[in-house]
C-alpha cells in the first residue's frame, strides 16, 4: 500500500486564516446550493448522552457534498458548564473523506467551523427572508455561535442598533464590548429578553437554557419581523407559529425528530409540519420556492446546523490554508 497522509488544521491554524465574511458566507451558501441543485446526501444527526449529571451531549452530524468530492462526519460537545471550567460550551471535530475511496483527507478543528458556519445561516437566512430595511437587531445568548450570527447579520444589514442579552451580566457584557470593538459601533447590553427583542425587525434566540421555559413573548413579534429560534432547548410559546406567514428550516428531515430543538413541541403539535413547511432553505437560495415576497411578511426560520454547512466551510478553510502553506501533514499509512 502506498504512503497516505492526511491534512491536520488545529484551531491556531484556523486562527491564522482570518477567514473574512464572505469567504464564511459564500462557502456556507454553496453548500446550500448544492444541497438545493441534488448533489448533497445528509443524514439527521444523532446524539449520545454519556451521563444526565454530566448536563452535556454530542451531536454526530454526517454529509456528502458532490461538487466538492468530500465526505464528512463531524462530532461537537455541547455541554452548558463549560464556562465554569474556562471551557467553550461547544467543542467539535470535523473529519473529511474521500467518498470513493473512505481515504481520510483531512481532520480539522471544528469549534471556530461550528460557530461561523451557525452564524452564517442565520446570516444567509435574513439574507432571504428578512426586509432590506431591516435596522434594529435583538439577539438573545452570547455563547461561541452568538458572536457569529451578530458579525455577519450586520455585515448584509448595516444595523443602527443591535442589542444583546444572556442571563449572566459576566457573559453579555464582554459579549457586548467585544462586538461594539470588532463592528466600530455601539452594541448595548440589556437586562432583559423583553428589552431585547421588543421592537426589534430581527430577533435572534440562541439561548442555553437547561429546560424549556417560554421566554420569547409572541407578542413582541412585529408583522414583518424576521425570527430565528434555534437554541436546544425551547424558549418561546406554542403560539409563535401562528403569527408567521412562512415556515423555513434548513432540512426538514432532522426537524422532524429527536427529543431538542426550539420548534420541537410544534412538531409534536402539528403545527410546523410537512403542510405548514414553506421551504428549506436550499430551495430559497436555488429559487425553487419564493422567499420574501413582501415587506409585511413576518418569516421564521429553525436551523438546527448541518454537516453541509460545516463540510462546505472546512473545504473552503483547506483550500485557502494550503495557498497560505498552513497545517500539518500527518501519517496514517
Amino acid at each position: 500500500m502506498s504512503e497516505i497522509d492526511f491534512t491536520y488544521l488545529s484551531g491556531p491554524d484556523i486562527e491564522r486564516l482570518a477567514m473574512t465574511d464572505e469567504e464564511i458566507l459564500g462557502a456556507v451558501e454553496a453548500g446550500l446550493r448544492a444541497q438545493g441543485q441534488g448533489q448533497t446526501v445528509i443524514e439527521p444527526r444523532v446524539h449520545l448522552e454519556p451521563d444526565p449529571a454530566f448536563r452535556g451531549h454530542f451531536n454526530v452530524l454526517r454529509g456528502y457534498i458532490a461538487p466538492l468530492g468530500l465526505a464528512g462526519v463531524k462530532i461537537v460537545g455541547d455541554y452548558v458548564d463549560n464556562y465554569k471550567l474556562g471551557l467553550p460550551s461547544e467543542m467539535a471535530l470535523l473529519n473529511l473523506f474521500d467518498p470513493r475511496t473512505g481515504m481520510p483527507r483531512a481532520l480539522v478543528d471544528a469549534t471556530a467551523i461550528t460557530e461561523m458556519r451557525t452564524g452564517a445561516m442565520t446570516a444567509l437566512g435574513a439574507k432571504y427572508l428578512a426586509r432590506k430595511t431591516s435596522k434594529v437587531l435583538g439577539h438573545i445568548g452570547a455563547r461561541g455561535t452568538a458572536y457569529w450570527n451578530v458579525r455577519l447579520l450586520d455585515h448584509l444589514f448595516d444595523f443602527d442598533e443591535i442589542r444583546v442579552h444572556s442571563r449572566r451580566p459576566e457573559s453579555r457584557e464582554p459579549f457586548a464590548a467585544r462586538l461594539a470593538r470588532d463592528l466600530g459601533k455601539e452594541v448595548r447590553a440589556v437586562d432583559t429578553w423583553q428589552a431585547c427583542l421588543e421592537g426589534a425587525d430581527i430577533q435572534v434566540e440562541a439561548s442555553r437554557l437547561p429546560a424549556p421555559e417560554p421566554l420569547f413573548k409572541t407578542a413582541w413579534v412585529k408583522r414583518g419581523n424576521f425570527v430565528v429560534p434555534y437554541g436546544t432547548m425551547s424558549t418561546v410559546e406554542l403560539s409563535l407559529t401562528d403569527v408567521m406567514d412562512k415556515l423555513v428550516v434548513d432540512d426538514w428531515g432532522q426537524c422532524q425528530g429527536g427529543k431538542l430543538g426550539s420548534l420541537r413541541a410544534h412538531v409534536e403539535a402539528g403545527k410546523l409540519s410537512a403542510d405548514t413547511l414553506h421551504a428549506e432553505m436550499c430551495q430559497i437560495v436555488t429559487g425553487a420556492r419564493p422567499g420574501r415576497e413582501n415587506e409585511d411578511e413576518t418569516i421564521l426560520f429553525w436551523h438546527r446546523g448541518l454537516s453541509l454547512s460545516d463540510i462546505a466551510l472546512g473545504a473552503a478553510m483547506l483550500e485557502k490554508a494550503s495557498k497560505l502553506g498552513l497545517g500539518q501533514d500527518l501519517r496514517y499509512a
